[in-house]
């Protein structure tokens, strides 16, 4: 049975321990590496974020909301055991768990954090749906061929980045459609990895309860127990007509979840509006020369993805975050946009001399927004920099060499800081 390792995502057969690293956190399934919708749902995503931020919070029960009057936003998993769920009033939540930290939500802090989850889903797929801050759909369909590595690698890749450099934790559920992907996400929370296979649909969802469908609330959940359905098995004993007759667009809609049917497609119909790379070090670092390889590497992966969706960007931005979390950025427009890897680092590396001494850092970013059609890009050449066309030039001929070679046929040497 093909199996994978979530820490060290070795690929191997059937196995209690990974064979390279060793460790127990084993992923099996007979479709682990067929399927590829995924709905990727964030652990406790505000109380994470709020107990990365503060690391005295680690080990206690937090609580993001208002005061005594107000309601719980979201709790952490010590607050959950006690009871606390979101939207409960917060007198209540506090007699369950009296010893609670209450803390105000900080959204701008919460919206930064989604965007660097989001820059890393736009590395592995172009359609990415999002339904919230904390949560979305991917579609991996056909992207095996372009990482080299199922969608179930790069999934568990993903959330291993997330808490490597974002200290942020995930659950996946990986399936054939994007019903049975969100239920598979709750299926093992926190860091959990879920799967529900084509072959398996039917039975597995066959006693479950009918809660389990986004959407059906209190209201309809009271309806459909009226009619004695409880779980999908009660269902299956209605016929499609009769469904719709009693419920409506509804009806139809169950008897197609019941067995475990869903035809939507993940959409992301939102426009590009930046293409952004970045990275967390394990140590703060001031090192101008390590930070300098940095910023090529990640010039290197921005132009790539732009190359990609055939876009070119007329403003550079550079990030760092330093030590106690505050982001510096600094941004400059070009002449005419630019997709080329060498003119993103150049313009970054000024940007990075133009904020000075202000390190160590603990994250670099690299980015372009302001997009347009590719093809008017690179055209002008810098009259600042006569060389300029022919490096443009010689990094197109390595394009063609590294989509022909691999990635590693040519390396510049920069990138080896």
């Amino acid at each position: 049975m093909p199996a994978l390792c979530r820490d060290c995502l070795h690929t191997f057969e059937t196995g209690a321990r990974c064979p390279s690293c060793g460790r127990p956190r084993v992923l099996e399934h007979p479709e682990l590496f067929d399927l590829s919708i995924a709905h990727m749902d964030c652990d406790a995503f505000y109380a994470a974020v709020e107990k990365r931020d503060n690391p005295e919070l680690r080990d206690k029960p937090v609580i993001i909301g208002g005061g005594k009057r107000g309601v719980v936003s979201t709790a952490c998993y010590i607050a959950r055991i006690k009871g606390v769920r979101s939207a409960m009033p917060m007198f209540q939540a506090l007699k369950l768990c009296p010893e609670a930290v209450i803390v105000r939500g900080r959204m701008g802090a919460y919206v930064e954090a989604s965007r660097e989850i989001r820059a890393m889903m736009d590395d592995l797929t172009p359609i990415v749906e999002p339904l919230s801050l904390d949560e979305a759909f991917l579609d991996l369909t056909g992207t095996t061929r372009l990482h080299g590595k199922p969608p179930a690698v790069m999934l568990a890749g993903l959330v291993k980045r997330m808490e490597d450099e974002l200290g942020l934790t995930g659950s996946i559920g990986l399936s054939h459609n994007k019903f049975l992907a969100k239920v598979a996400s709750d299926l093992d929370k926190p860091k959990g990895f879920s799967i529900i296979g084509k072959a398996e649909t039917v039975e597995f969802l066959y006693d479950k309860p009918v809660r389990l469908i986004w959407g059906v609330g209190h209201q309809a959940q009271a309806a459909l127990e009226k009619a004695g359905v409880r779980t999908f098995s009660d269902l299956h004993r209605w016929e499609k007509p009769d469904l719709v007759a009693r419920f409506g667009s509804m009806g139809e809609r169950l008897w197609h979840l019941a067995r475990g049917e869903d035809h939507r497609r993940v959409q992301n119909n939102a426009p590009v509006k930046s293409i952004s790379n970045e990275t967390t070090f394990g140590e703060d670092t001031a090192d101008a020369e390590i930070l300098d390889g940095h910023i090529w590497r990640l010039a290197e992966n921005v132009s790539d993805r732009a190359k990609a969706k055939d876009k070119a960007g007329r403003v550079v931005t550079l990030k760092l975050k330093r030590a106690n979390h505050r982001i510096l950025t600094r941004q400059t427009s070009l002449t005419e946009p630019t997709q080329i890897a060498d003119r993103i680092y150049r313009t970054a590396r000024l940007l990075f001399d133009q904020v000075g001494d202000e390190g160590p850092y603990r994250l670099i970013g690299v980015g372009i927004s302001h997009l347009e059609p590719a093809d008017a890009a690179d055209t002008g050449g810098d009259l600042l920099d006569p060389q300029a066309r022919l490096r443009a030039g010689a990094e197109r001929a390595s394009d063609e060499i590294r989509e022909r070679f691999g990635s590693d046929a040519i390396i510049k040497g920069r990138a080896l800081r």
